[in-house]
């Protein structure tokens, strides 16, 4: 990220531009402030800016007010005429990027993790099921719920991630589970991996 930081200007423009580089809609500016976690002043600059250089257009939308009457608010989506949006997507979206943060440091503070597999925006796949693939005993799931959200706001995106204990990855599997066996079939990474399941895996 450091490198990006350098390159774009800053990490909130990054985390903005990979907003809507993974997103099609129409953002309002409150909406990109939760999504991105940035700070208001932080996203009104980087929208005036990106759209001073046509990254993303300015649209007024229709909104319903809280007594039924219709108000027009400020929004803002990618331009997919922008010269360089294939560029920038390669560059942003990299996942051999994406996978040069130290996610094992940064989900450790959920627990013991026997097994973590990532695959989805993290290989490049759009049509995997899942981003991330935790299996642990007893993780702290509202502080996996702060590392997914930080990560979202960084990558730009909703992950879709799944939680298992042992026991249940386990059945799962011998049950041959369309959900898991997908995950460990389709391409993706193994982030953590205790050595136990994978030799378990490997037996199935």
């Amino acid at each position: 990220m450091e490198t990006l930081v350098k390159l774009f200007g800053g990490q909130a423009r990054i985390k903005i531009m990979r907003l809507f580089l993974l997103n099609t809609q129409t953002f309002e500016i409150e909406e990109v402030i939760t999504r991105s976690r940035v700070t208001k002043a932080n996203a009104r600059r980087e929208l005036n800016a990106l759209t001073a250089m046509g990254f993303i257009k300015h649209k007024l939308i229709t909104k319903e007010g809280s007594r039924g009457a219709k108000k027009k608010v400020n929004g803002w989506h990618i331009n997919p005429s922008f010269q360089y949006l294939k560029a920038v997507h390669d560059l942003l979206i990299d996942p051999d990027l994406l996978l040069q943060e130290d996610l094992a440091q940064r989900f450790r503070p959920a627990g013991k993790i026997k097994l973590m597999i990532v695959s989805g925006v993290f290989v490049g796949d759009s049509k995997s099921r899942v981003d991330v693939m935790l299996v642990g005993d007893k993780l702290k799931k509202n502080v996996l719920q702060q590392i997914v959200k930080g990560l979202e706001a960084e990558i730009g995106k909703e992950l879709d991630y799944v939680v298992f204990d042992g026991d249940e990855f386990k059945y799962r599997l011998e049950m041959y589970d369309k959900l898991v066996c997908d995950i460990i079939e389709l391409p993706h990474h193994k982030i953590i991996d205790n050595g136990q399941l994978s030799t378990y895996i490997s037996q199935k």
